[in-house]
């Protein structure tokens, strides 16, 4: 038998090979539909309903799950629901619950009762992160290895075509002059009958999987010592539900009182610092307990990661890198339908059916300047243009619209979607949307690359999951502070704050040079010890 053979096989398109690689783009789909509802969408529904910016920028928070999904994800591996099979199984139960959820969801008023409703997006998102985390374990059971390449890029298009139902098209059905009037909870009810689809799909359709073996560590020690963690965190959300505004009053309130700041957004400051000193005491609680439960699936991983050189200065910058990009996008939605005042069609259209595939137009065209670029002038110059497209809002915020030309899309009727009358859109909001999409999806193919640069050449695949939980920390933390701000300064203060926040990522990569620079020329093409 030829060796060459052996290493690279020859894909063969069989029939099996293509209902695979139909049910991987069916999966990304089903995990692509939940992220816009505690995102894009929600906001847009809390915009309507009338609740503040500060608020908006607090519910943020309800994306945590998708930051803290690699807790949990050995405990999904480990045990295994009757009847499915392990990945089948954990499938179907999340895909019900969320159905469920977003039911709810959509019996709350989210203006009348915020709290509860926030605890509900919390939900969705802790069960949409565990979806994720099993459809990523299903997809790379069952594809063969000549299968990956493709499946990974017909998973991402449906993952994309469902956040553009869930965050684009959904616009245009809320707007009660062009897309029929739907209201937020009806959508939200659409939504969970999909998900309750595509858990059907999964019980009947997904082919079964050959019996894998179960990870050979102590199944009981590792979930104990989720439940260490899980508790010491209920324990500190309680403390500083009850402690923190209190103390934070005592130490600000004064402070707060003596300027000419209104009643009501003195108060605001105070619930940010509350949250801030909850977060102070919840954090290293939940560490503790990790320790003392001996939670070694956190733990370990955490202790071979900060063990490698540099790994406190790189933990850093994939924090900092996209926090401007973050910081301006986490109040986008309200931005544009509340202090713009664009309709839902207009917003849904613009930033986010022709923003996503902008975005996408700009991750292919970012890969295709890092040949050329390579790696730290890639990170630089597209950190560079992230920075500028925050501009663009602020010029928006002080022009104004109908500054630009624009253009106008005409009606259409495609059943599932339609626009009864012609829709102008503004060519400020294009061309600003324009700037940050396509900026935006450069910058997120080379900080990609930088991270599969750390995982493939320093760091198992498992610090990969724990890299990528960081660099989520400033999409998900930075939305309390950006709604208060902004509430205080205005927004095109707010934007300019926004830029300069991007500057400390700049200068921590200049910094790390020639660090980063080494990352481009290590032997990657030499295969791994296992």
């Amino acid at each position: 038998m030829d060796s060459s053979s052996s290493v690279h096989p020859r894909p063969r398109f069989s029939a099996a090979t293509a209902y695979r690689l139909v049910v991987v783009t069916a999966l990304g789909f089903a995990s692509g539909l939940p992220l816009a509802l505690t995102g894009q969408a929600m906001q847009a529904w809390l915009s309507v309903s009338g609740v503040d910016i500060a608020t908006i920028g607090f519910l943020s928070l309800v994306g945590l799950p998708y930051t803290f999904k690699f807790l949990w994800a050995p405990l999904m591996d480990r045990f295994e629901l009757p009847w499915l099979g392990r990945r089948r199984g954990w499938l179907v139960l999340t895909q019900l619950l969320l159905a469920g959820a977003l039911m709810w969801m959509a019996a709350t008023s989210p203006s009348g009762a915020t709290r509860f409703f926030a605890l509900l997006a919390v939900l969705v998102a802790f069960l949409s992160a565990s979806q994720d985390v099993v459809i990523d374990a299903y997809r790379t059971d069952a594809l063969h290895a000549s299968e990956r390449g493709l499946g990974s890029s017909l998973f991402v298009l449906g993952y994309r075509g469902a956040m553009i139902v869930s965050g684009g098209i959904a616009f245009i059905w809320v707007d009660p002059a062009q897309g029929g009037g739907w209201t937020w909870p009806e959508v939200y009810r659409f939504m969970a009958g999909v998900m309750v689809g595509a858990a059907v799909l999964s019980a009947v359709a997904l082919p079964r999987l050959p019996l894998a073996l179960v990870p050979s560590s102590v199944p009981r020690r590792d979930l104990l010592g989720f439940l260490a963690v899980l508790a010491a965190v209920a324990v500190g959300v309680f403390l500083s539900d009850r402690f923190g505004p209190p103390i934070a009053k005592a130490l600000l309130g004064g402070w707060l009182a003596s300027g000419a700041m209104p009643t009501a957004l003195q108060g605001k400051w105070i619930d940010l610092a509350a949250l801030m000193l909850g977060i102070a005491f919840t954090l290293p609680l939940a560490a503790w307990a990790a320790r003392a439960a001996r939670f070694e699936t956190l733990l370990g991983g955490l202790r071979s990661y900060f063990s490698q050189p540099g790994a406190a200065a790189f933990l850093a910058f994939i924090v900092l890198y996209k926090l401007g990009d973050a910081f301006a996008g986490s109040l986008m939605t309200p931005f544009l339908l509340q202090a713009m005042q664009y309709s839902t069609a207009e917003v849904g259209v613009v930033n986010k059916v022709i923003g996503l595939w902008l975005t996408i137009g700009g991750a292919l065209l970012g890969g295709a300047l890092m040949l050329k670029l390579g790696l730290w002038r890639a990170l630089l110059l597209f950190g560079v243009l992230q920075m500028a497209s925050n501009l663009g809002f602020w010029w928006l915020a002080v022009n104004g619209r109908d500054v630009l030309p624009g253009l106008t899309i005409p009606a259409f009727d495609w059943g599932f979607v339609k626009l009864l009358h012609a829709t102008p859109v503004d060519g400020g909001l294009l061309l600003v949307i324009a700037a940050e999409n396509l900026s935006g999806g450069m910058g997120t193919a080379a900080f990609l690359a930088f991270l599969m640069s750390l995982c493939n050449q320093r760091f198992t695949a498992t610090q990969f999951a724990l890299l990528s939980a960081f660099a989520s920390v400033g999409r998900v933390w930075v939305g309390p502070l950006a709604g208060v701000l902004a509430e205080s300064i205005g927004w095109p203060v707010f934007f300019l704050v926004s830029t300069v926040v991007a500057l400390p990522a700049l200068a921590m990569l200049w910094w790390l040079r020639d660090t980063v620079r080494a990352l481009e020329y290590d032997p990657a093409t030499a295969p791994a010890d296992d």
